[in-house]
């Protein structure tokens, strides 16, 4: 896929999730080759299509596929997912009414222990959904500081709110280096860790940023905070990922090169 293909494709993975989410855009994503676009270009295909759903606040069962490819499995079904705190869930095809209590839209049930799944390509996937939610909100609080006065002067103009998005805009760059780099389970646990510490400075910062009005429902930020709250904890939570890669440095006694400088 060229850089002319990639465009196309973005604006139209772009609009599909504008409009539709759940199991109409399970469909949609079907329609438009996601299976194959899996199968012949993972590279590609993934962080295009994680990535925009962090970014729309859309959701599909995807990330079942990813898990279920990396093991020469046919796409389109489920498999049990651990989560955080040693818990084991199951991302539902279809708009189940059961959802987690923290993002009620997303199909999640609880689901006894499964079988150990290849952990690598859904760090990687889970680690570009929650980078393009930490976009949004940053892009929500930037917009707001913008165009919002207080005691007489713009927003945007009070040091401790440009340095708080200065510091969510280092975070979410950084997370995108180390996902870049990642391509063993090493780098994909890290990346996951970065992307989630990264999302969640930024709701921490943005929901400064927007104040009051971040923590109504007339504003969009709560969807995304819920949002990278439940994707952190999926396949292990950040602080999860961090302390098993202390331990993992440990047993080895040498830190892994993520990439060549």
């Amino acid at each position: 896929m060229d850089a002319g293909e990639r465009r196309l494709m973005e604006e139209v993975l772009r609009k599909a999730m504008a409009d539709t989410t759940g199991a109409a855009l399970d469909a949609a994503l079907t329609d438009l080759g996601w299976p194959t676009m899996l199968t012949e270009e993972p590279d590609t295909a993934v962080p295009l299509v994680f990535l925009l759903l962090g970014e729309t606040g859309a959701h599909a069962s995807v990330l079942n596929d990813v898990l279920l490819a990396a093991v020469g499995r046919p796409v389109g079904g489920t498999l049990p997912l651990p989560y955080a705190g040693g818990a084991w869930v199951e991302w539902t095809r279809g708009d189940a009414p059961h959802g987690s209590p923290l993002d009620p839209a997303l199909p999640l049930r609880p689901v006894p222990a499964g079988e150990p799944v290849v952990m690598a390509p859904g760090h990687r996937a889970l680690g570009w959904w929650l980078l393009g939610a930490g976009r949004t909100m940053l892009a929500l609080a930037r917009d707001h500081v913008l165009s919002r006065d207080q005691f007489g002067r713009p927003l945007a103009s009070f040091q401790a709110l440009r340095h708080r998005l200065a510091e969510t805009y280092v975070a979410l760059e950084g997370a995108e280096a180390v996902l870049v780099a990642a391509t063993d389970a090493t780098g994909s646990l890290l990346a996951k860790a970065a992307a989630g510490r990264a999302a969640l400075t930024a709701a921490r910062h943005c929901q400064q940023a927007l104040g009051g009005i971040g923590f109504t429902a007339e504003h969009p930020l709560h969807l995304y905070v819920r949002r990278v709250l439940v994707l952190d904890g999926l396949l292990g939570s950040s602080r999860e990922l961090t302390r098993e890669a202390g331990r993992m440095l440990r047993h080895e006694r040498c830190t892994p090169r993520l990439t060549e400088l």
